[in-house]
């Protein structure tokens, strides 16, 4: 394997991730970030982002001598072969992402960059950025490539190096390759493709990954109202080699940081395509819906009837990150049904894993304990997959709420055992 001097500019979950991960690989990778603090506790070794395996990674990539911090993009870039873009593309005005960092980066390094190097775009982008980005480059010298990230928060660095496939976009057919040629390691396959369609691929496959979501969440809701059970659904859907296993869990709602920014992103895609993009838009509809849902759930659980009053009724929030294995709080479905809670007249309080006490959230009161969260309450809501509440002491819990009532929306805990400890439990789609 060639051994490349590869510059990664932006140090965040993709970044950060691809940087150390890359550096694994046998490459030298420099990381650049604008955040001075950042880039000198990186130096030291220091990851606050909280991945398993991605603090090991960097501190054998710093050992190594293969991976190393600078501040800025211009620091990384002047001897670079390739270069990867991992800045922010956050939701902008009107649903479309925000390039203003992708071209911030474009300008300041455009003079630095070397004669044949490689300018890779890994945020997620619009379709049409390859063509943006070479356009204010205004180097014919310089190929750029569309290469997607495929990385779930919580599982990144094993996405990463065990990944389902490698996405590669560029009319030049050479730098295509040399990207590709990157992950050479890794054995798998390997899409190289324009770079329109390279960009597609990433927010076609994640608005699909949304779409199922919401599907899931719609037949969960028609199974309570039938008497079927969307466990048992879901195992027998599963099993179809077409459809898979996976994305079938219903939920308060899905979130984090791509799944509502790439809908959104795609819908202003298809508007300006002049394509009315029904299904996606329903998707959207329904996720929105199904927050609201929750709330009533959670209202008749709790005060017995359709519409009750939740006026200073005290809750107990179990999970607040928008998944488990994350400290992530970026669009959380629990954050947004918290919200509804609040505006509803709730008082709320909170317990994450991943958060410590005090945490500042606004409508929710954090604390360090989850016993503490469900002292006097009237209901107990879980709201992210923390596989840590099954073990919790759920005979315990019913001693300290007000009201032993458990509203599961996530089909997490095994009703039996609730039931068994004295609460009355509501899930999903049973």
């Amino acid at each position: 394997m060639f051994v490349r001097r590869i510059a990664v500019v932006g140090t965040g979950y993709v970044g950060l991730t691809t940087g150390a991960c890359l550096a694994s690989l046998g490459h030298r990778v420099v990381c650049a970030d604008v955040d001075a603090t950042k880039v000198e506790r990186l130096s030291r070794g220091e990851v606050d982002i909280l991945e398993p395996r991605l603090a090991e990674l960097v501190a054998e990539g710093l050992a190594s001598g293969r991976l190393t911090f600078v501040l800025g993009a211009s620091a990384a870039v002047a001897d670079a072969e390739v270069v990867f873009l991992c800045v922010p593309t956050p939701m902008g005005v009107g649903g479309i992402a925000d390039l203003q960092a992708v071209e911030s980066v474009v300008d300041e390094t455009r003079d630095l960059l070397p004669s044949g190097c490689v300018i890779v775009n890994k945020s997620t982008v619009p379709v049409g950025t390859s063509v943006r980005t070479a356009e204010l480059l205004r180097r014919d010298d310089v190929a750029v490539v569309s290469n997607p990230e495929f990385l779930r928060e919580g599982s990144a660095v094993h996405d990463f190096l065990n990944p389902d496939r490698i996405v590669v976009g560029c009319d030049q057919q050479d730098a295509a390759e040399r990207v590709a040629a990157l992950y050479a390691r890794l054995g798998a396959p390997t899409v190289l493709t324009d770079a329109a369609s390279a960009e597609m691929v990433k927010y076609a496959a994640n608005c699909f990954l949304a779409m199922k979501l919401s599907y899931v969440n719609a037949v969960a809701e028609l199974c309570e109202r039938l008497g079927a059970n969307i466990t048992d659904v879901t195992e027998g859907m599963g099993y179809d080699k077409r459809i898979g296993q996976a994305f079938l869990n219903p939920g308060p709602g899905w979130g984090g940081s791509c799944l509502p920014k790439d809908t959104h992103a795609m819908l202003q895609v298809a508007d300006a395509a002049d394509f009315e993009f029904r299904l996606l838009r329903a998707t959207i509809d329904t996720n929105e819906r199904q927050r609201q849902r929750m709330v009533e759930k959670v209202r008749l659980a709790v005060t017995g009837k359709r519409g009750g009053s939740l006026s200073h009724v005290r809750l107990g929030l179990l999970g607040l990150t928008f998944k488990a294995g994350t400290d992530d709080l970026r669009d959380s479905p629990a954050l947004a049904v918290a919200a509804l809670l609040k505006q509803a007249g709730a008082d709320l309080v909170g317990y994450d894993p991943a958060l410590t006490g005090g945490t500042d959230l606004g409508s929710v009161s954090v604390v360090d304990d989850p016993y503490q969260a469900a002292k006097d309450v009237d209901g107990l809501v879980v709201l992210t997959e923390w596989p840590d509440f099954r073990s919790l002491d759920w005979a315990r819990l019913a001693e300290t709420v007000r009201q032993p009532v458990v509203v599961d929306t996530r089909n997490l805990l095994d009703p039996d055992v609730i039931r068994r400890a004295g609460f009355t439990c509501t899930s999903l789609g049973r």
